[in-house]
């Protein structure tokens, strides 16, 4: 039912009654089955485009944030579970090629939205330290600047956002890390450059830039990041600010 077109049966039937479940803790002695066998469901049809296939692999995606959110909150799986599912959102994320957010009659798809939705579940792990906190930023930067014509503009660039916020927020991924990581983006963000990719990195970088100065709590980097982003928003947006 989580590949369902009948988004009735999908939104609020199957994934809601498993949302609902899991934060229930009925499936707490089950999570890890419950979340390998769900995984399955991110390879069904994956590099497929505008067929239903992609209901089934952004809920599946939606339905492992779920057991991530339980686990974070009562650590009922082994680190190396917590990986292996890692593993799979962030190569399922990458490789999907459908971008499409509502689908007429069908209702949302959004699989990227769902997909960091995923990674900001798998963010709050406590097992997921420093190392594993800049691969999901490389991910992240990976999936706003991948070539395609599809324009990300159902809120999806907010997702990654607020998932890259998450991930701040473990304190853990250094000053010196986070930089570069704007500036590669910023490189691609021109406000003026045709092309959805650089669209992508200047929507995206103000995001994060309106996300950073305003959500709570707040990363221990938060200052001197902003000044960063801001340099690179200045730099990629300076026909519209008049002269420095």
């Amino acid at each position: 039912m989580l590949g369902s077109i009948d988004p009735v049966r999908r939104d609020d039937t199957a994934f809601l009654v498993l949302a609902t479940w899991i934060s229930r803790g009925v499936y707490d002695d089950l999570l890890a089955g419950l979340g390998d066998g769900v995984a399955t469901g991110l390879d069904v049809g994956l590099g497929e485009s505008g067929t239903d296939s992609v209901f089934r692999r952004s809920f599946s995606a939606l339905v492992m944030a779920e057991c991530l959110r339980r686990n974070n909150k009562l650590d009922l799986l082994p680190p190396d579970r917590v990986y292996a599912w890692g593993d799979r959102l962030a190569g399922w994320l990458l490789a999907e090629q459908d971008l499409r957010g509502i689908v007429p009659g069908k209702g949302w798809a959004h699989a990227v939205a769902h997909g960091a939705d995923a990674l900001a579940a798998l963010a709050g792990t406590p097992g997921i330290r420093a190392p594993e906190l800049t691969v999901l930023l490389d991910v992240i930067a990976d999936r706003v600047l991948a070539p395609t014509q599809q324009a990300l503009v159902e809120g999806e660039l907010d997702r990654l956002a607020s998932a890259t916020l998450e991930i701040l927020r473990r304190d853990l991924v250094p000053l010196t890390v986070a930089e570069p990581w704007v500036a590669r983006l910023a490189v691609q963000a021109s406000a003026f450059e045709p092309g959805v990719p650089a669209f992508h990195a200047q929507a995206f970088l103000r995001s994060v830039n309106l996300q950073l100065t305003l959500a709570n709590p707040r990363p221990a980097i938060r200052a001197d990041l902003l000044l960063g982003l801001n340099e690179a928003l200045r730099t990629t947006n300076a026909e519209y600010l008049g002269p420095r």
